[in-house]
């Protein structure tokens, strides 16, 4: 993998940890870090069942380091975006689930950070912004596809033309976050999340992680078909059939209000 100061990687058992760690600088993603993030993602140890991201320090992620685009002309800027877009293509459809522990700044490219993963747990110290309007420039690490999927076109637009701040409730109720935790817990709740699913069937977490997006962009009558493509391949793993029958025949806990 390349190696970078600013992003620390280990496995805590089959749970693949990825930190961001350059908290001077609120772990603001330099070129040198996005592409040790595509790394890292692309060469994920064959153990991995699951990843946490999380950021060193009192913020998740504070965006782009803008010191590196002073001197970017069109197309510098062009294939700049095309390397994020690769990088967090890997986040996103990677080998494994991806859980975000979000905590601080969720801001600019953190936020395209954060909605490159599947599951993101905030705590009550996370806001969320997109100050790229203010600044003269435009999303460009996957936001404008990413970003609306999870709390709309309208929120994303009035995010951007006014500067908006969603603070940790309102941005959960917004849809950036599924889970909200007290401070200090995010990464500890991530990794709980982790470990649960770690604990899935490997096919069913990959035709969630790689299917369910695809399907949700198809017209209706591609998408039925495409899922009973995904439902019959899953289902037909070794795996799968062992889960069903230990279910079948008691071994297997039923799903209940406390699970």
């Amino acid at each position: 993998m390349t190696q970078n100061k600013d992003l620390h990687f280990e496995m805590q058992g089959d749970i693949a940890v990825v930190r961001l760690t350059r908290p001077a600088k609120r772990n603001a993603i330099s070129d040198a870090l996005v592409l040790a993030i595509r790394d890292v993602f692309e060469k994920l140890p064959s153990t991995a069942r699951a990843a946490v991201l999380d950021g060193e320090g009192e913020h998740f992620c504070a965006g782009l380091d803008l010191s590196e685009i002073n001197e970017r002309d069109a197309g510098q800027g062009v294939h700049h975006s095309r390397m994020w877009h690769h990088a967090l293509e890997r986040v996103q459809y990677g080998p494994v689930p991806v859980i975000a522990s979000l905590h601080g700044a969720v801001v600019g490219g953190g936020l395209e950070l954060a909605s490159s993963c599947h599951i993101r747990v905030a705590d009550d110290t996370t806001f969320y912004a997109l100050p790229e309007g203010s600044r003269g420039i435009f999303v460009g690490g996957g936001g404008s596809v990413r970003i609306p999927r999870l709390i709309g076109v309208p929120r994303m637009t009035d995010m951007m033309l006014t500067g908006r701040v969603y603070n940790a409730v309102d941005g959960e109720r917004a849809g950036f976050a599924q889970y909200l935790v007290p401070n200090g817990q995010s990464f500890d709740k991530a990794m709980e999340l982790a470990r649960k699913v770690a604990s899935n069937a490997p096919l069913t977490n990959y035709a969630l992680t790689h299917g369910l997006p695809r399907i949700a962009d198809q017209p209706a009558d591609l998408g039925y078909f495409t899922e009973a493509l995904m439902a019959g391949i899953a289902q037909s793993a070794p795996e799968a059939k062992q889960r069903v029958r230990d279910f079948l025949e008691k071994r297997a806990a039923k799903v209940s209000k406390d699970a």
